[in-house]
């Protein structure tokens, strides 16, 4: 009899523990107190062309380039939806963005984070009803799924409503081998690059959960 009870107390610290691993358990990056998602989908890159070693444009067909597969998710049509009220929501991730993705010019990575974090409606053109600690600033990954590598100057999909906006934009992650640089995106040709922190680049802030 107390052989049993006592496999029923460890059946039942057992299950408690598994139920904690589910519950507080899961990959960084889900955000604090967030619980577990589904895998996340790649979407199209936005490039339908194909080119030779020289740079000249040729037939997908047969190449394997990136041009031809076209692999990835379409994202809806429109992408894009503008609020009237100084933010645009991108429908395939989520994500809702100052529409005015230069409000502020320039700033230095740690006043950018400063800036987002203070944003709040009435700054930026924002009517939207938002409040400090709403925003952030991207991390390059958000940045990066705003890409359209089909398109140049800026890359960024076709029929955007964005304004127009300086090159290099900030992003909110750091360079984890050169700890004094941090991720920034040229929206001009859709490069991703690093840079000192102390220097100064676009701000361009984001809210919301993808």
């Amino acid at each position: 009899m107390r052989y049993t009870k006592f496999l029923m107390v460890l059946a039942v610290l057992i299950l408690s523990g598994l139920l904690a691993i589910q519950i507080n358990a899961g990959p960084k990056g889900q955000g604090k107190g967030k619980g577990l998602k589904p895998p996340a989908p790649v979407s199209q890159t936005g490039q339908t062309s194909c080119y030779a070693t020289d740079g000249s444009s040729i037939p997908c067909d047969g190449t394997g380039q990136d041009g031809e597969y076209q692999m990835g998710v379409i994202c809806p049509e429109p992408r894009f939806t503008y609020n009237e009220d100084g933010t645009v929501t991108d429908n395939c991730t989520g994500l809702v963005w100052l529409e005015d993705a230069n409000c502020v010019g320039r700033k230095s990575w740690d006043d950018a984070i400063s800036f987002c974090n203070d944003l709040a409606s009435g700054g930026c053109g924002l009517t939207d009803g938002s409040i400090a600690g709403e925003w952030r600033l991207p991390n390059i990954f958000e940045l990066f799924s705003l890409l359209d590598f089909g398109e140049t100057n800026p890359a960024l999909p076709p029929g955007h409503p964005f304004s127009i906006f300086d090159q290099q934009t900030w992003s909110s992650s750091t360079h984890i081998r050169q700890t004094y640089r941090a991720w920034h995106v040229h929206f001009n040709d859709g490069r991703v690059q690093y840079s000192d922190k102390i220097n100064e680049d676009n701000v361009w802030c984001v809210r919301g959960d993808n």
